[in-house]
């Protein structure tokens, strides 16, 4: 599904907090959907995000932002599926919703994962992006006005002094060039969307350490 039957529709949008699910909301909001929720999935101790090592006062700042509620689920990687099943059934009963908008793009195994889990909650998944080149997603991202700003880069990939900076055309051009995918499909770096189209004010966040993890630079960003 890639943004069919979502004019007048109520969806919530599996929130990473970052530049693929911002772009995907804002894509479905341009076809008619109602924003009404975002859902987000923290680690198993409920503070920071699964996907991005995001703050979970952060990712409620930016809900706040948007002038949308957020709702959180907490799991081990064990749990996760189990968890998010409940948290976007849940979630979707709570504001009459039966559509939830996911940023995947292209990797078959993620649209069958959240189809399947949707599928068995009762629930449709709608990709606004799927398929799209991931060059071309960020490229949209930019044009459409997003701050993402690069708050996780893998080591092997690029340098820490990535950390902190917005993702615009000229830090694209250095992760090409680098051999990077452009829109990080391989992990190579995640963002934090702090102002854009879908916002009613800018996030204003510190940015503070860096510090490495499993492999991976993380930038402690705080409102």
């Amino acid at each position: 599904m890639n943004g069919g039957g979502l004019d007048g529709a109520a969806v919530f949008c599996s929130w990473s907090g970052g530049k693929d699910s911002a772009l995907a909301l804002h894509k479905a909001a341009r076809a008619g959907a109602e924003p009404r929720l975002l859902i987000s999935m923290l680690t198993e101790g409920g503070e920071r995000s699964r996907s991005h090592g995001l703050r979970r006062e952060l990712l409620a700042a930016q809900a706040e932002a948007m002038g949308l509620p957020i709702r959180f689920g907490s799991a081990t990687w064990a749990g996760y599926e189990a968890e998010f099943r409940r948290l976007a059934g849940e979630g979707a009963a709570a504001i009459g919703a039966r559509t939830g908008v996911f940023g995947d793009i292209d990797l078959a195994e993620h649209r069958e994962w959240v189809e399947r889990v949707c599928g068995e909650a009762g629930l449709r998944a709608e990709l606004p992006l799927w398929q799209q080149d991931r060059a071309a997603v960020v490229e949209e991202l930019i044009e459409a006005g997003f701050e993402a700003l690069v708050v996780a880069v893998r080591d092997d990939a690029l340098p820490p002094r990535t950390l902190g900076r917005q993702l615009d055309r000229d830090l694209l051009a250095e992760v090409v060039a680098a051999g990077c995918d452009p829109a990080g499909e391989g992990g190579e770096f995640h963002t934090l969307v702090v102002d854009g189209p879908l916002f009613r004010r800018r996030l204003a966040v510190r940015l503070g350490e860096r510090s490495l993890r499993d492999g991976v630079w993380f930038i402690d960003a705080r409102v």
